[in-house]
């Protein structure tokens, strides 16, 4: 039970960096050469690129919230699996009325022990809603908004969730 309360431990101070825009507390929840994918155009395979481009990009809020929930962790050895929920909510007021973007969605985790202890070694972020001002996270006027949502279900049934597998 330590190594799972360890996990879900690293998955909430994730919620918790993201909110206090504390970069550096990635590096105590990613590997370096994490494979970190949140969707068609947003894929790295490199901590620090990660964390520099959260930065910049989470630099335009007025404020954030993250709520990480419904964790389920397997262990295996020195490599575990995990999924959880999220849902958060970004708050720009300089985008307009109403100034806020809340969406929902999941986090499919897999892990590596190291020596400094659980990593994360791939992210998969699906996100299943979305409502609000997309502006709230448009740093331009001429980028469009575009946001692919992802059913889990989906996920599952086409061999994409890490987690499923490793239970099953």
């Amino acid at each position: 039970m330590a190594d799972r309360e360890d996990i879900i431990e690293l998955i909430n101070l994730y919620g918790f960096a993201m909110d206090t825009q504390r970069w550096d507390l990635f590096d105590r929840i990613f590997t370096g050469d994490v494979d970190a994918d949140y969707g068609p155009t947003s894929h790295w395979t490199n901590r620090a690129q990660f964390k520099s481009d959260f930065g910049s990009f989470h630099e335009l809020f007025d404020a954030t919230q993250h709520v990480m929930t419904n964790h389920l962790v397997k262990i295996d050895g020195d490599r575990a699996a995990s999924h959880t929920y999220g849902a958060w909510r970004l708050i720009r007021h300089a985008a307009g009325d109403p100034p806020v973007w809340d969406g929902t969605g999941w986090y499919d985790d897999q892990w590596v022990r190291t020596g400094e202890g659980w990593r994360i070694s791939k992210r998969v972020c699906g996100v299943v809603y979305w409502t609000g001002n997309p502006r709230v996270q448009t740093p331009m006027e001429e980028i469009e908004f575009k946001l692919d949502l992802v059913s889990m279900r989906k996920e599952g049934a086409e061999g994409r969730l890490n987690f499923l597998k490793a239970i099953t």
